[in-house]
């Protein structure tokens, strides 16, 4: 939506908007549980601060005819709805961003759904405001979903809060009702960090103490809402924090220029201060700070520009600069909350893809510590998935060191979002709560005898050869039968068996999802170690998930990661069932049997396909050393 607004009848009121345009914006959210009037809230600001089009008036005036629930009136909630399933059933599914401003404020409002389901949409908005309205039903009181919605946004770092108490009209506007609620919700809420609480009684439908004060609350002696919001300080923390650029792009039109452009996530810098890149540790100065409309003198949070630096360092996407008397940490392990919004269950030990601004490297869940009731914030026994909705403190780790602060630092660069590596979702969100002091204290030892070395020692080119297929395919068969002709060709192997592993390295692990995960990285890290000695190693794991196969790939070097798909269809690995796994699968005995009741991922594109429903044993070891010749 344009920001010049109009008013309703349709004129453009130039001084109300040149006056508007000096003024900075507050972005807040409505939370609360269902029903308590989130969406009518915001449309009545809207409606009573005149931002609504004349063509939004006339389809909200059809919608509420069609699915409205205020009788002959408009209904105002239907104005943010804009799903046909969210106004049918009259609940808000997604987060609805809506603009509007008044005389002294811009505001950007998200209006977040109450069902506990969509618990991960208001964790969402919330990421992105200063303040939040939460609305409790004066009939109703304070509920698990006010608890919960409380508790999250305390977590994500919202300090300001206005305790709106709706509905006041269906109460007779009662003094005694109010203060009740007020005083159950500030005990409960004395726990969190919120710098203020503010409390108002209103009612959103009929708009009293929305816009302007209500006659009816002669003992609220408090500002609307709407006169709380426009005078509420949020922005001046921003300013204060450290300095913080995260590099976007590198800016070279041609060779006399080289800037870096982004967004200052927070704090302020003036041209001829000292920064520090801070991952590499470089620093320089910086010599101008350019924008479309001219250089400026400082940058501060919010602002996006070009800055030049004096000296040539090398710099690209996804670096951090800072001043160098505050600088950020650099590390690739951290302790963090993770708000997981995905359908699929995180997995301890699954890597995914960590987005921290404009940071983006392979990060793994290491450790599930505890997870978060977020009715009452009690820790609960962590296991080792998170399912939809849930909250949960985790070890991460990276592929690379990463800059961060923490989020209670700064809310810009503490906080991040995981990807899944396949589909490209986001599937969680996450709030950095330390880095960890071991990640500082271990680095790697130089060695003089490297991998290549090694090799050449041996006359050969090391590998791994990895065995995938149903149990009963015939993959540790052939895997021996494959070690023993390159052992009679003179090469030094080795053969790691899925069950012999098990009754050592991985003894501890059992057979769900989460441990079949942890299970291939153990052996991916094995199987690492024996290719940097030189080894030809030959792996034969059901190893049933494409994350896991191509996490192992992804630890070696290119060209050094076979995968071998033993194909069998399930009928005939049932058939031959030579420890009759299958028999006790079917019959409930084992829980979670590859091909029975736990999915089988079958390779797309293997190096080597072999088929021993068509040929024997011998016949595919034979077939696998022929295409090993051939590279």
């Amino acid at each position: 939506m344009s920001e010049q607004m109009m008013t309703s009848s349709g004129a453009l009121d130039g001084g109300k908007f040149a006056r508007q345009e000096s003024r900075d914006i507050l972005r807040f959210l409505t939370c609360g549980s269902v029903d308590d009037g989130k969406s009518t809230l915001i449309g009545r600001l809207l409606y009573d601060s005149k931002t609504i089009f004349e063509d939004q008036m006339r389809s909200l005036e059809a919608v509420s005819k069609k699915h409205g629930t205020t009788g002959d009136d408009i209904d105002l909630a239907l104005l943010l709805d804009g799903l046909q399933a969210e106004q049918e059933q009259g609940i808000t599914i997604d987060v609805a961003y809506r603009f509007f401003a008044s005389d002294k404020r811009k505001f950007v409002v998200a209006d977040t759904p109450g069902h506990e389901q969509y618990t991960r949409n208001m964790a969402t908005g919330a990421s992105n405001c200063d303040l939040a309205v939460i609305l409790i039903d004066a009939r109703k009181g304070v509920l698990t979903q006010t608890r919960r919605h409380s508790f999250i946004n305390s977590l994500i770092g919202v300090r300001h809060v206005v305790l709106a108490v709706n509905k006041m009209d269906l109460m007779d506007f009662s003094q005694e009702v109010f203060d009740k609620i007020v005083d159950d919700y500030k005990a409960f809420a004395q726990g969190f960090e919120f710098e203020t609480i503010m409390a108002v009684p209103l009612s959103a439908r009929y708009g009293d103490n929305v816009v302007v004060k209500s006659d009816k609350t002669p003992w609220y002696d408090g500002p609307s809402l709407l006169s709380y919001l426009e005078d509420i300080d949020v922005e001046s923390a921003d300013r204060s924090l450290p300095f913080r650029f995260p590099v976007q792009w590198v800016n070279r039109p041609n060779l006399n220029f080289r800037g870096f452009s982004g967004t200052v996530a927070s704090g302020i810098a003036h041209v001829g201060d000292e920064v520090v890149v801070a991952k590499s540790g470089k620093t320089s100065r910086i010599k101008s700070i350019v924008t479309m409309d001219g250089d400026l003198t400082e940058a501060e949070a919010g602002e996006a520009v070009t800055i030049t630096l004096e000296d040539e360092i090398d710099i690209s996407r996804g670096d951090l600069l800072a001043l160098t008397q505050h600088r950020p940490q650099v590390t690739d392990q951290i302790s963090a909350h993770i708000i997981w919004m995905d359908n699929s269950r995180m997995m301890v030990g699954r890597p995914y893809i960590i987005k921290m601004g404009t940071q983006q490297v392979q990060a793994t869940v290491t450790d599930l510590k505890h997870k978060i009731d977020v009715n009452d914030a009690t820790h609960k026994d962590a296991g080792k998935t998170l399912e939809l909705n849930e909250i949960g403190f985790c070890n991460l780790s990276f592929a690379q060191p990463l800059a961060m602060d923490t989020y209670e630092e700064n809310r810009k660069t503490g906080s991040f979002i995981l990807i899944d590596r396949f589909s490209n979702q986001t599937v969680a969100a996450g709030l950095v709560w330390f880095g960890l002091r071991r990640a500082e204290n271990i680095h790697w030892q130089a060695v003089d005898i490297d991998k290549k070395a090694r090799a050449a020692q041996k006359g050969q080119t090391p590998k791994v050869l990895w065995f995938t297929g149903l149990s009963g395919s015939g993959k540790s068969t052939i895997a021996n039968l494959v070690e023993k002709k390159l052992h009679g060709e003179g090469h030094h192997t080795y053969l790691l068996d899925g069950d012999n592993v098990r009754h050592g390295l991985n003894r501890d692990l059992g057979f769900t999802d989460v441990d079949r995960v942890e299970n291939i990285r153990r052996i991916g890290e094995v199987a690492k170690l024996m290719v940097d000695a030189g080894l030809i190693v030959l792996t034969a794991f059901i190893s049933p998930y494409v994350a896991e196969r191509r996490m192992v790939r992804e630890m070696l070097e290119d060209g050094e990661f076979f995968e071998v798909y033993v194909d069998t269809p399930l009928e005939v690995c049932e058939a031959r069932d030579v420890k009759g796994l299958y028999a006790k699968a079917r019959e409930g005995k084992i829980k979670n049997f590859t091909g029975i009741d736990s999915p089988y991922e079958a390779p797309v594109q293997p190096e080597i396909y072999v088929n021993t429903a068509e040929m024997s044993a011998e016949e595919a070891a034979d077939l696998i050393i022929a295409a090993l010749e051939k590279e």
